[in-house]
């Protein structure tokens, strides 16, 4: 038998994903009634490390994990979700699981209703109970009276703001009587300062029981104010554990973001150009999870301008909504050229083409040659690749062939020959054939969003070099969106962190890892502006 000190113990836990290790070694230990803090960057390794607490499918349908999972000095097999919660481990999702249709206790209650016998089921067995609402009511306004929230338990979810179903969720983790950890996943990504202040207050009281908590966020002051214990991850490695008393916002802007900076070789390139490509004011973008509210960028000529922020910030829509892609109002200009929104073919007639962060969903034809993956979009929107005869037009086989193997030679993909499938390439050889096809429109910006999600190191490696040669050779301006910090660094001329949807501050990739880290996290201003 193990120590019976801490409730929950995560020990020398690792896991991989074809061949990629996005979790090594990393060891969580959480006290009785301790809040601990889990803070790291987009693909620290947190989601997975959650998962695996929750024995989610995607673990082990991938092979499983290494290291053990101890409850009260006992060692746990956690196969399922249910498991997780028969073990009296609870969960407070950033994205709501709520019912709208249904009421408060309904939704507090799910799945551990309260029943009694009524005529029909003295009769007719068990089975025909009816709902005792009014002990699932009373249970219900408990738990919202522990949460703080003064609306009447019968109200129904739907219209409810979102601040409120936040604290709904929470009082139906805290309803179940077996519960000894519970995990926060960013509770106040949608809450704001005043409910964000409540929830706080609430995580204490809940601790105070004796309950565990797991607090996964990004957002520093909350941790400094809330935790007992916090634990950094960094590129699935456990960077350290530590009290709040022996740190600051700026140490763990620092431990959050910091690492070595490998810079791509850029030769000598032109002194910066002071003329602007793009010019974007009062952006706004629809895209569910990424939500842009509000932003000001100016991209100048020639430069390669990176976009970065954590997951759900809003990062991804800038590109989006620029393409036409996804509902889009303020004001664009190209070259002093206003770009009419929410039209694509307008945007790649303006000379932009964008390498989608979707490549197998939106960015490639899988069943379909390397050769007319390249060639599809130019064939439809410049007309490239055709010959005409009066009205009438087919594609030429040898003109799209010919360029199809100037591309293979010039990115270097890997493959058998430009008859090959798509779906049988690498990675990175599939993303160096969506570069391909931007690049046969000949565009003068090239948007490229998350260039390098789920490909190997050295394909990451020449990815990031086929950018850099295609503005230096070529001048081409590019904005790279991405939520690999480093990379952002190793390439960009300069970086845009977006938070809520908004642009934070736009920095150097040489700035310090405090300043990254603070600006991610939305506390730039708050503590940089002290020091103005």
């Amino acid at each position: 038998m193990g120590s019976s000190d801490f409730v929950l113990e995560l020990n020398n836990i690792s896991k991989q994903y074809a061949g990629n290790r996005v979790l090594k070694n990393v060891t969580v230990k959480v006290r009785p009634g301790e809040i601990h803090a889990v803070l790291g960057e987009n693909g620290a390794g947190k989601s997975t490390l959650m998962n695996i607490l929750f024995g989610m499918s995607v673990i082990h349908s991938t092979g499983g994990f290494e290291g053990e999972i101890v409850m009260d000095g006992q060692q746990i097999s956690i196969t399922n979700p249910f498991d997780a919660m028969n073990l009296g481990i609870g969960m407070v999702h950033q994205e709501f699981m709520l019912i709208p249709g249904f009421t408060l206790t309904e939704n507090i209650k799910i799945n551990r209703e309260h029943t009694r016998h009524n005529l029909i089921s003295r009769v007719g067995g068990p089975s025909l109970k009816s709902l005792d609402m009014v002990k699932m009511n009373k249970e219900a306004r408990k738990a919202l009276d522990t949460v703080g929230l003064n609306i009447d338990e019968w109200v129904k979810v739907a219209g409810l703001p979102v601040g409120y179903m936040q604290f709904v969720e929470i009082a139906r983790e805290i309803d179940k009587t077996n519960i000894k950890v519970l995990v926060f996943d960013e509770p106040t990504a949608v809450l704001t300062e005043s409910e964000a202040a409540k929830l706080l207050e609430v995580m204490r009281a809940i601790a105070t029981s004796g309950i565990a908590i797991l607090f996964i966020t990004h957002r520093l002051d909350e941790v400094m104010t809330a935790a007992d214990q916090i634990t950094i991850l960094r590129d699935g490695e456990l960077i350290r554990t530590l009290q709040p008393k022996d740190t600051n916002t700026f140490h763990l802007a620092e431990l959050m973001v910091g690492r070595e900076v490998h810079v791509v070789d850029k030769g000598n390139r032109k002194q910066e150009n002071q003329n602007m490509a793009l010019s974007i004011r009062g952006l706004r973008v629809l895209m569910s999870g990424e939500e842009v509210r509000h932003v000001d960028l100016d991209v100048r000529e020639g430069e390669i301008l990176g976009i970065g922020g954590l997951g759900g910030q809003g990062k991804i829509g800038i590109a989006n909504g620029l393409m036409g892609l996804r509902p889009a109002r303020g004001e664009v200009t190209i070259r002093g050229k206003t770009l009419p929104l929410n039209d694509t073919k307008a945007a790649y007639a303006a000379g932009l083409a964008f390498v989608s962060e979707d490549r197998r969903g939106v960015g490639l034809l899988l069943d379909s040659s390397i050769e007319t993956n390249i060639a599809f979009t130019a064939i439809q929107m410049r007309e490239r690749f055709l010959w005409k005869l009066g009205p009438f037009s087919q594609i030429s086989a040898s003109q799209v062939r010919g360029h199809a193997l100037q591309m293979i030679k010039t990115l270097d993909i890997r493959c058998l020959g430009p008859t090959q499938l798509t779906r049988r390439l690498s990675g990175g050889n599939q993303q160096k054939v969506c570069v391909a096809r931007a690049l046969a429109l000949n565009p003068t910006i090239l948007l490229v969003s998350e260039p390098t999600r789920g490909i190997d190191v050295g394909a990451k490696k020449l990815v990031m070099e086929t950018l850099v040669k295609l503005n230096i050779e070529l001048g081409m301006t590019i904005i790279m969106t991405s939520s690999e910090l480093a990379e952002l660094r190793s390439i960009c001329d300069r970086i845009a962190i977006v938070c809520h949807g908004k642009i934070e501050g736009i920095l150097a990739p040489t700035d310090s890892d405090v300043d990254f880290g603070l600006m991610m996290a939305g506390d730039y201003h708050k503590y940089r502006g002290k020091e103005a």
